[in-house]
């Protein structure tokens, strides 16, 4: 047996017997971290500890305070409480695990009702065997045995997802002799999983809470985010009604051709959500002067503003936009982030003195001087552009403070209506694996990016824990004071989107750091069979990201 080296930051780790795995590999350099490693890329691809090593290579390793290693835990700790469901009510008892809320993830019991008691004993088994230190073993299998299987085991919904596949082999992993299908690596073994909480909600459904990135070392509490719970639980519950809550469901229509049937369907769904919260505005014409939309990157918040001053415009309602652009303090007195740089993320970074000022003037009826925001000198100009608000008007404000009250402190709160908006994607590859709104976004600006700034999909990728701080701290936290959400996920947009973002993805070289991510949404946007973009509606939201959209200014 020979000795290899990996290639670790900017040394080696020699002397390395070969097929040793992972995890004691992980061992050497376990100092350089101060939370447990759960994962790693090994040359190009990310992989679980249990991976051994075969060649010199270049290593990384992840632990829980990175958004990968993060997921790796997730996802671990979906597989673990799938096998304690089991184990406690059953081999034939299935599980969902649906979408992700605050720091945990929202999950059902399929086809009974379970108490709070039930699910103490659910949470029992899992530290059970959290201390027994089962293995998670994985296996290369040949794509047609793995559907014998999930067949023998009455597990459609794995079948019908390895039906689109094209691979010819699948890996599967399994856990005290229960097999599952994972879109991505998992912990070593069980022992790693010591963070984790239940908290029951009712009749079939818990929360399934872990630490989160920002707070690696232990599970926050629990925060019920009503609003946008019921919004979730709405769209889920739609989607079965109309068939469609899988990506299988969605491919089965496809090759059935009826696909443009589907994207009516999910076209109108988000326009009625316009249409109730135009006619609950009107109803409070009399109150209500000021929309606030916020919501995190590649929500198409723009689109949408856009569409809900048309419905307003029908009612007799004027709409006047206001860019928070326009309003950035001057360039010399703005804030800046811990590295030093300009943090226009920051509320700080608007003069919300100004802004309540005008804003108060307009609602009083007085004509006010508008400012814009000059990039180039880092000032505000005024550029003989007013603004004077008759009968009938109101304004529309969207940017990622609208909700945070500090913004319009001036402004009484019945004046204001304040909407809360983000593609809270209902779709699952299957029971066991979610689609993260995230990556819908993450896909959505990634197309984006390229068709309108000229951004590669490296660079998008890159900036991306930026943009998600961005929503973490500064639209998150406010969410509960929205007077309505609007979920603008297309329940068809992946399908179309494949087309743009895997070229794109495939740009990225292997030696990026961003290329294990970048083949990671590959392998996600594979589930999703194409849709042609020809058949999406001119003022769809998704052409905000596609391009060809009526509102394009």
């Amino acid at each position: 047996m020979r000795d290899l080296k990996l290639k670790y930051n900017n040394t080696y780790l020699d002397g390395i017997p070969e097929d040793t795995p992972l995890y004691e590999v992980s061992k050497k350099v376990k100092n350089d971290f101060k939370y447990p490693i759960v994962g790693a890329r090994l040359g190009e691809f990310l992989v679980g500890l249990n991976a051994k090593v075969t060649s010199n290579e270049k290593v990384k390793f992840y632990d829980l305070s990175s958004t990968v290693g993060n997921r790796i835990y997730a996802r671990s700790l979906e597989f673990l409480v799938t096998v304690a469901t089991k184990k406690i009510l059953g081999d034939e008892t299935d599980i969902l695990i649906n979408y992700s809320l605050e720091n945990g993830i929202y999950c059902e019991i399929i086809g009974q009702r379970i108490t709070k008691i039930t699910a103490q004993k659910i949470e029992e088994e899992m530290r059970k065997m959290v201390n027994q230190k089962f293995t998670f073993k994985e296996m290369l299998v040949d794509r047609f045995d793995a559907i014998k299987y999930f067949k023998k085991h009455h597990q459609q919904d794995k079948v019908e997802g390895l039906r689109y596949m094209t691979n010819r082999t699948v890996t599967l992993y399994s856990l005290d002799g229960i097999y599952d299908y994972f879109f991505g690596p998992l912990v070593y073994n069980t022992g790693i999983l010591t963070e984790f909480g239940m908290v029951y909600l009712k009749e079939n459904s818990f929360i399934l809470t872990y630490p989160s990135v920002n707070n690696p070392e232990k599970v926050d509490e629990y925060i019920h985010h009503k609003l946008t719970f019921d919004t979730y639980k709405s769209f889920q519950n739609w989607g079965r009604t109309i068939g469609i809550s899988t990506a299988p469901d969605l491919n089965k229509i496809c090759t059935e051709g009826k696909y443009v049937d589907v994207l009516r369907l999910f076209e109108t769904h988000y326009e009625d959500q316009l249409s109730l919260i135009a006619e609950t505005i009107y109803k409070k014409k009399d109150q209500i002067k000021i929309i606030l939309l916020a919501g995190p990157s590649s929500s198409g918040k723009t689109t949408t503003a856009k569409k809900l001053s048309l419905y307003l415009k029908v009612k007799g309602i004027n709409c006047h936009k206001i860019s928070l652009d326009d309003y950035f303090v001057d360039r010399v007195d703005a804030p800046r982030d811990e590295n030093g740089e300009l943090d226009f993320s920051s509320i700080e970074s608007i003069d919300t003195a100004l802004f309540n000022n005008h804003l108060t003037k307009l609602l009083s009826g007085h004509k006010v001087s508008m400012p814009t925001f000059d990039f180039i000198t880092g000032k505000k100009v005024y550029e003989n552009k007013y603004l004077k608000l008759e009968e009938n008007d109101i304004l529309i404000i969207e940017g990622i403070h609208t909700l945070n009250e500090k913004l319009t402190q001036n402004i009484p709160r019945e004046n204001k209506f304040k909407i809360f908006m983000s593609p809270l994607i209902h779709l699952k590859l299957d029971n066991h694996n979610r689609v993260h709104t995230t990556d819908v976004r993450k896909i959505r600006r990634i197309v984006r990016d390229n068709q309108f700034r000229g951004t590669n999909a490296e660079t998008t990728l890159a900036m991306w824990p930026n943009v998600d701080k961005e929503a973490r701290l500064s639209i998150y936290p406010y969410q509960d004071d929205a007077d309505a959400m609007i979920n603008s996920s297309l329940g068809y947009e992946l399908s179309v989107l494949r087309i743009y973002a895997e070229p794109l993805l495939y740009g990225i070289e292997s030696t990026s750091p961003e290329y294990p991510e970048a083949m990671r949404l590959i392998n996600l946007l594979r589930n999703f069979l194409p849709i042609t973009s020809e058949v999406v509606p001119k003022d769809s939201i998704l052409r905000e990201f596609i391009g060809g959209s009526i509102f394009e200014e």
